[in-house]
């Protein structure tokens, strides 16, 4: 079974049987699910609902998109249909539309064969557990009241939006085009085939950068693994060397994760895409950081440097958020690579993340290896154990945790252990009997002991 149902939405392999995959079906089903929630909560004597829809450009988007599209019309639900979009642009577009909520048809950094409704609310961010529950149970009774011939909905297609969020960044106060235009950087983009491959290459235009062009057709055929991690960036990597460029970009498909290549062809870092944003943010305007418990400490630490408090949060980008606007955190994010920057709205946004980071190449004057370089060094090992079904991961928590009592430890999410100069973070799978182990040190070397320390002690543990 690759069918995957959770509070953020659902996804699935395309094909196979109803309930195991992402079939037809089941697309119809969700949509209709979530249709039906919003009716539930805007009251069904309510104009019509309006509900902001965009794809990437996997081969099933299509297919998947008319689907979820005409089922939300069946429940009299009006459309704006953004066609080929990213995942940030529809965040944007449901407020600027006053819609009642938003779906992004993505499965992100996953595979071609992969496919994805991510839930939006009415102010464009992802839903949080009790409403993401409440749909899951509507979409199990298959409590579903669809509209009679005169009541459809409507469908009103608008192909702007990716305009308009290149405007709304540019427009951002931090982000100073003048100041890249004058650097006359040159920049290799991987757009890994999805729509990213013409929204950033865009941006980066308007911006007066030059721009070379790798899998940038929208066409869906992934030409690597999709995720931006370095085992699937040579080509991009050897292209920066080549071209002379002054970095690489890379996002995944639905354009919400942002890597750098540096100009010596290595990788910048995904955990340091927020690092270095932070860091310019921070200092134009002070003011504390959020990002998740999986995420490096080198936030942590450019965060103390300019004064500011720094949190870390469950992971998950609905917990990110939540503790960012408790703590009114200026900037945060998740070490994936994913940027919020509230001036501009409350998702991850690689578009915001390339124009604050060149602003940020420009006024420094450095090369991006360099900038690398400035920062605190850490190394991060992650590995998983896959335990039986009969194994108790929760009681395995609870002993690490006493063993571990005399150290800063957070139980938020799974156990996170702060030794002085690394940390572990362990967390089991909400589908398998799995826990996951990341763990951070100052070498690559001492984040791997780490790492096989406690899963020697895990092991010890479930007597395995």
């Amino acid at each position: 079974m690759t069918l995957i149902k959770s509070i953020s939405g659902i996804r699935g392999t395309i094909g196979g049987k109803v309930g195991d995959n992402l079939t037809p079906v089941d697309a119809v089903k969700f949509a209709s699910a979530y249709g039906t929630w919003l009716k539930n909560t805007n009251g069904k004597d309510n104009k019509n609902l309006k509900v902001v829809v965009g794809r990437d450009a996997r081969i099933s988007g299509p297919m998947i998109h008319n689907l979820v599209v005409n089922t939300l019309i069946g429940l009299g639900i009006d459309v704006i249909d953004l066609g080929l979009s990213t995942t940030p642009t529809v965040e944007i577009a449901v407020p600027l539309e006053s819609a009642d909520g938003g779906i992004i048809l993505t499965a992100s950094h996953n595979p071609k064969q992969w496919n994805a409704l991510k839930l939006l609310n009415e102010k464009g961010e992802f839903l949080n557990g009790i409403e993401g529950e409440k749909i899951l149970q509507i979409a199990e009774a298959e409590a579903f009241d669809f509209s009679d011939v005169d009541n459809l909905g409507e469908i009103i297609e608008n192909d702007a939006y990716m305009d308009i969020h290149i405007d709304e960044v540019l427009n951002l106060e931090l982000v100073d085009v003048d100041a890249v235009k004058a650097a006359k950087f040159k920049v290799v983009v991987d757009g890994v085939n999805s729509s990213g491959g013409i929204i950033i290459p865009k941006l980066l235009e308007l911006m007066g950068v030059e721009v070379v062009k790798l899998y940038c057709e929208p066409n869906g055929h992934f030409p690597h693994n999709p995720e931006p991690l370095k085992e699937h960036l040579t080509d991009i990597c050897e292209l920066v060397v080549e071209e002379k460029a002054h970095l690489g970009i890379v996002v995944d498909p639905d354009v919400d994760r942002l890597a750098f290549i540096s100009d010596d062809g290595e990788m910048f870092g995904e955990e340091y895409t927020l690092v270095a944003v932070a860091d310019y943010v921070l200092s134009k305007t002070p003011g504390n950081t959020v990002s998740n418990m999986s995420s490096s400490r080198a936030l942590r630490d450019v965060t103390n440097a300019h004064n500011g408090s720094y949190e870390a949060s469950a992971v998950g980008e609905v917990n990110v958020v939540e503790l960012m606007k408790k703590n009114n955190a200026v900037i945060g994010g998740e070490g994936n690579g994913g940027i919020i920057y509230p001036e501009s709205h409350y998702g991850r946004d690689s578009l915001v993340g390339v124009a604050l980071f060149l602003t940020h190449l420009a006024n420094k004057n450095m090369s991006v290896a360099a900038l690398r370089a400035s920062y605190p060094e850490y190394y991060m090992s992650k590995n998983k154990i896959e335990l039986t079904p009969q194994i108790d991961v929760d009681a395995i928590l609870v002993a690490m945790t006493e063993k571990y009592k005399n150290e800063d430890i957070t139980t938020i999410d799974g156990v996170k252990i702060d030794f002085a100069n690394e940390w572990v973070h362990l967390r089991k799978s909400n589908t398998e009997p799995i826990i996951r182990i990341y763990t951070e040190a100052p070498l690559q070397s001492q984040a791997d002991a780490l790492a096989l320390r406690i899963i020697d002690e895990i092991k010890a543990i479930a007597g395995i």
